[in-house]
């Protein structure tokens, strides 16, 4: 049974339900991973979701911050939901489709501005979230599993605008770029997109302080889709909707699609 997946920070679900809607109608995947949805779970704006077909729906929320859902056409169950690094955040819902496939939505904290552990906190809960991310996927190896989300982190010289400029700057440097890399191993977690599209620049995030994001082009791919090695053969079609950036009242991320054949 082939199915397609989406995830994309969303920015506030409420704020942006027009292009959540646009989003499921013009394109139709069957499931939609949302962040930083800014919403508790029954605010979330269902109705029209619902009308479009999507009547399955997991989901971590808190008022004005953070914020995980999975949207779904296919019925599904909750699969948990981890509080890592113990910080009280809305930051990660699991759901389990028909097939046996887990999808694990993440929001990975963004982490500030400076990358210094030692003044900053927010970078160093950031670092302490992958550990314990990490450490997780070691005591219980996921299978048939697919994990998506805003991981706040372009690992790869590619997926930013500019290596060089960006090692000092939160999100490409070279502490969280190894912690990140821990993690998936941990997990033994394929980077599909990039399985999909091996080379070239890459983004899925433009920053809203740009007064031209496209002109510009200074973005980063902060937006991942990971899955385990016993299914990440069946993954293809992988793609970033960057046209969704420039919607109205766009979010600053970019939709990130992949397909499965399970």
């Amino acid at each position: 049974m082939p199915f397609t997946l989406a995830t994309w920070n969303i920015n506030s679900v409420r704020l942006r339900e027009p292009i959540v809607l646009k989003l499921l109608e013009e394109e139709a995947p069957d499931v939609l991973c949302l962040q930083e949805c800014k919403s508790p779970v029954e605010k979330i704006p269902m109705e029209g979701f619902r009308a479009l077909g999507y009547t399955h729906m997991v989901a971590r929320g808190q008022k004005g911050y953070n914020g995980v859902a999975i949207l779904s056409k296919l019925p599904l169950e909750e699969a948990g939901a981890e509080d890592y690094a113990g910080l009280g955040h809305a930051r990660h819902v699991a759901a389990r489709l028909e097939n046996g496939v887990t999808i694990h939505n993440f929001y990975v904290p963004a982490g500030g501005d400076v990358p210094d552990r030692e003044v900053n906190e927010k970078f160093g809960q950031k670092l302490d979230y992958l550990t314990e991310m990490r450490d997780a996927f070691h005591a219980g190896k996921p299978e048939k599993s697919i994990l998506v989300g805003d991981l706040n982190i372009a690992p790869r010289e590619d997926d930013v605008w500019n290596h060089k400029q960006l090692l000092k700057i939160v999100s490409h440097t070279p502490v969280e770029v190894e912690h990140l890399a821990q993690t998936q191993d941990a997990g033994g977690w394929v980077d599909v997109t990039r399985q999909d599209i091996p080379e070239g620049l890459l983004y899925s995030w433009w920053s809203y302080r740009a007064k031209d994001w496209s002109a510009a082009d200074k973005g980063r791919r902060l937006d991942h889709v990971w899955a385990t090695g016993d299914i990440s053969n069946a993954a293809h079609g992988s793609r970033v909707l960057r046209a969704a950036r420039g919607w109205n009242q766009p979010s600053d991320h970019a939709p990130v699609f992949a397909t499965f054949d399970l």
